[in-house]
This record gives structure tokens, C-alpha cells and sequence, in this order.
């Protein structure tokens, strides 16, 4: 609920999904020529880890072609068979991208090791030099621009690209070191093929935890639920007991459920009201659809 309340609360769905576009076709054309690059020079000089490192690249033009995608289904208007509108295939988005990430990952290891086995070393060149560095540079700049637009948007798969990009600028960086200390190491290209794999399983981890943890349905932070308890006393003049939240993210808009306490002797219509007057306030200072379930304070209260 908290990244949902970064800086998208004044664009419209077109709006941001305009900042998600722009940036899925900026990634997607920088990455393919980057894996142009990379993959020459990965060829040129033997290496496992630098072509790895540009297959990196290119599954970063696969997932922002995945991110077009979304922008574009994640658009369209709620229906009768999605109430909710279609927000969520912004995580089906981020899954993908994890999938994605993870089978490259693999492949990198396993590559990493047979090259460790068969004692295979690599021959950096300039070419492999400058590709690196500017690999490194490139894509840090498309990190924090996607990290920009997500602050804008609040969109959790430009959120994952960009977590993408910055582990392939990390990678690259790591290949850099290690192009600089091949000299005085036989198996320092394999064994930075198997750091790229690791760091991509764990970026992996990241990706689809938080995914999933989001389509499953999440209790608010603590920091949301002390604001919401504060509303409910505001608004009510008396501790209502708020509790069991529950937070279900459809993109851009959230669904809050909760339960409040009051007393047994109030009207229906009374209870009603007062459940009203909480549910606007919440939706008016929290930017999310909460939905109150009132029941009667226990007689011991």
C-alpha cells in the first residue's frame, strides 16, 4: 500500500502507463543493441562470462517487451467477468520476468561449470574492455530510470526491470573486475559466470516473492494500520477495535478489508453510518477501497 503511494496519486492509468511504455521501448532498444556489443566481444575473446553477461542483456529486451505488453492489457477498464479491472497482470508481468531471469540463471551455471571442468580460460581484448564499461554505464542509467518511473507510476513490473537492469550493471561491473585480474587466474571467467548466475537466482527470489506475496493478498505495514486506527478514532470519537486487515492489490487499486468493533445496543443504521464515515475517510486519506465488516463489542468492553 505504501509504494502505491509514491508520486502516481495525481496521473491516471493513461498517464502512467504512458512513463511505463516510454521506458519499455527506451530498455528494449538499448538492450538489443547492448547484447550486439557484449556478444561480439564475448565471441572475439572466448569468454563465457561476457557472453553470459549478454544473454543477461537480451532476456532484458525479452522482459521489456513483457512490460509493453502488460502496460498495455493492465489499461484496459474493469467488466463483468473482472470487476476489479485488469491491475494484476502488472504481477503476472513480474512473475514472467522472474521465470525468465531464472532460466538464464541456470544456464550461466551450468555453463560456468564446464568451463571450470575443461580448465577453458578467456582472452579479453580492448573490444571486451569498452563493451564492458559500457555496459555498465548503460545500464545503471536504465536502473534508476525505471526505479523513476515506478516511483511515478507505482508499477510493480518496472519495478522488476529495473531491478533487472541494475543486476545486469552489477554483473557487468564484476566482469570488469575480473577482466583486469584474468592474468593471475586461470578460472576466474568461469568463476565469474557462476557469481552472474547467483546473482541473477537471487534477483530471481526477489522478483517472484514479492509477486506472488501481493497476488496472495497482504496485511498492511504497520505503519498504514497505525494511520487507519487513527482515522477510525477521528472519525468515530470512540476505539473501535479496528483489525483483521486485509490488503488485496489490483495495480493501482487496492481493495482494504476490515473488521471494527461497536456496540451491541447501536441501530443497524447507526452502525451503518458510522462504518460509511470510516470506509470515505480511509479512501479519501489512504488512496485505497476499504470495505468494513461491523460487529458487536463483546458486554466484558
Amino acid at each position: 500500500m505504501e509504494d502505491k503511494q509514491a508520486e502516481n496519486t495525481v496521473l491516471s492509468l493513461k498517464q502512467s502507463n504512458r512513463f511505463v511504455r516510454q521506458q519499455g521501448w527506451l530498455s528494449l532498444i538499448i538492450n538489443t543493441l547492448l547484447f550486439v556489443i557484449k556478444y561480439a566481444a564475448g565471441i572475439s575473446s572466448g569468454s563465457v562470462a561476457l557472453i553470459a553477461d549478454a544473454w543477461h542483456t537480451l532476456s532484458d529486451s525479452s522482459t521489456s517487451a513483457v512490460l509493453l505488453i502488460s502496460a498495455r492489457i493492465s489499461e484496459k477498464p474493469a467488466d463483468k467477468k473482472h470487476p476489479y479491472g485488469h491491475g494484476r497482470f502488472e504481477l503476472i508481468a513480474s512473475l514472467i520476468i522472474g521465470v525468465i531471469l531464472g532460466a538464464v540463471a541456470m544456464e550461466f551455471f551450468i555453463d560456468a561449470i564446464k568451463k571450470f571442468n575443461s580448465r577453458e580460460t578467456a582472452d579479453f581484448n580492448t573490444f571486451a574492455i569498452v563493451a564492458t564499461i559500457a555496459s555498465v554505464v548503460f545500464k545503471e542509467l536504465l536502473s534508476q530510470y525505471s526505479f523513476w518511473v515506478f516511483r511515478k507510476t507505482g508499477n510493480k513490473a518496472v519495478k522488476a526491470d529495473g531491478w533487472h537492469h541494475r543486476s545486469d550493471a552489477i554483473s557487468s561491473l564484476i566482469i570488469l573486475a575480473g577482466i583486469l585480474l584474468s592474468p593471475y587466474a586461470w578460472w576466474i571467467d568461469a568463476a565469474l559466470g557462476a557469481v552472474v548466475a547467483i546473482m541473477l537466482a537471487w534477483v530471481t527470489y526477489t522478483i517472484i516473492s514479492s509477486a506472488v506475496s501481493e497476488l496472495l493478498g497482504e496485511k498492511p505495514n504497520e505503519k498504514d494500520i497505525k494511520k487507519i486506527k487513527q482515522i477510525c478514532r477521528d472519525v468515530s470519537g470512540m476505539d473501535v477495535l479496528p483489525h483483521d486487515f486485509h490488503a488485496h492489490t489490483y495495480g493501482r487499486h487496492v481493495e482494504l478489508v476490515f473488521h471494527i468493533k461497536l456496540d451491541g445496543n447501536l441501530s443497524l443504521y447507526k452502525s451503518h453510518d458510522i462504518a460509511t464515515a470510516i470506509e470515505e475517510a480511509v479512501e479519501k486519506e489512504m488512496k485505497v477501497k476499504p470495505t468494513i465488516h461491523f460487529e458487536p463489542r463483546p458486554e466484558r468492553w
